[in-house]
């Protein structure tokens, strides 16, 4: 199947199997994809929590709403942001740069000289913002590889993240939680699967100028 019947293919499921789970090479296909994504200045503010544990996941369903699909899906993942970003974030950006490229200091001083100035002058509320705009950059990427390895997701916003980051004590790895991805393979009797595809026609979306 190609791109487009693979996301033609995919929908926002209802109703996971809670018996599949998915293989290690499927999980490790989605963190390289989370890993991967394209992020401003190309600093890497956001983290992926994935969790397996069913019991773990069965305290979380009450602080989404009574949303099931993060129990019974495979694994739940959680895109959370930085709650602190700093110029530390800037240098250890720079060091794995040289790292990688061995691109020399005098070259990259001045990009990182500009980058640390517009870190420090933005504020911690502008910087959250900013981050979670990135977050959802990493959910789209999310979503289109899993239609592409046919693993079905459910993007969710609907939870508590104060009650989450309790529940997962996410602050004492200086994260904030904000966006949800139960992820897995969907039930047989999920009537939505069999649904198709509402979408205005691309003539009304999409302007060619």
């Amino acid at each position: 199947m190609n791109i487009i019947e693979n996301l033609k293919w995919r929908y926002a499921t209802k109703k996971f199997d809670a018996n599949k789970t998915l293989s290690k090479k499927q999980l490790q296909i989605l963190k390289e994809a989370f890993n991967l994504t394209a992020v401003s200045y190309g600093l890497q503010t956001l983290k992926l929590v994935v969790i397996k544990d069913k019991e773990k996941r069965e305290a979380l369903v009450e602080l989404s709403y009574n949303q099931r699909q993060v129990v019974d899906a495979s694994h739940l993942l959680i895109l959370c942001v930085q709650t602190e970003i700093d110029t530390g974030d800037v240098e250890e950006h720079f060091e794995t740069i040289k790292s990688i490229r061995q691109t020399p200091d005098e070259i990259l001083e001045p990009f990182k000289n500009q980058l640390k100035s517009t870190i420090e002058g933005m504020p911690m509320s502008k910087k959250e913002n900013w981050s979670t705009h990135q977050a959802y950059i990493a959910l789209g990427n999310l979503m289109t590889v899993c239609a592409m390895e046919k693993i079905d997701s459910c993007p969710m916003e609907g939870f508590n993240s104060e009650a989450y980051d309790k529940a997962l004590d996410l602050k004492a790895h200086g994260l904030k939680p904000v966006l949800l991805l139960p992820v897995g393979y969907r039930a047989e009797d999920d009537m939505f699967a069999d649904f198709k595809k509402v979408r205005k026609s691309i003539e009304k979306t999409v302007i060619e100028l």
